[in-house]
């Protein structure tokens, strides 16, 4: 990781819930300016943009507006995981 404070690159679900999305997220060291590229799960969308990085992190499509948030990999993971076992269970 040594020239970024963050990085992430992720596959994105859209509301039906299928992976059709993809971004990835650059924060260099010396910057609070994400350098994000992304496909929109939504519509199709790509983009090379740079924004603000705080979090919670979200970038909006530039085509169709759909908000895009980049949440914690371990809370994401939590997530997935309660998700999982409630499938299971039912």
């Amino acid at each position: 990781m040594g020239l970024y404070k963050y990085v992430t690159n992720r596959t994105l679900k859209n509301k039906a819930g299928e992976e059709k999305g993809k971004i990835k997220v650059l924060v260099p060291n010396n910057s609070d300016t994400a350098q994000v590229e992304y496909v929109c799960p939504e519509c199709g969308f790509s983009e090379h943009k740079e924004q603000e990085w705080k979090r919670p992190f979200v970038v909006k499509c530039g085509k169709c507006g759909v908000s895009m948030k980049i949440p914690k990999l371990k809370d994401e993971i939590k997530r997935e995981k309660k998700a999982a076992k409630k499938a299971a269970g039912a």
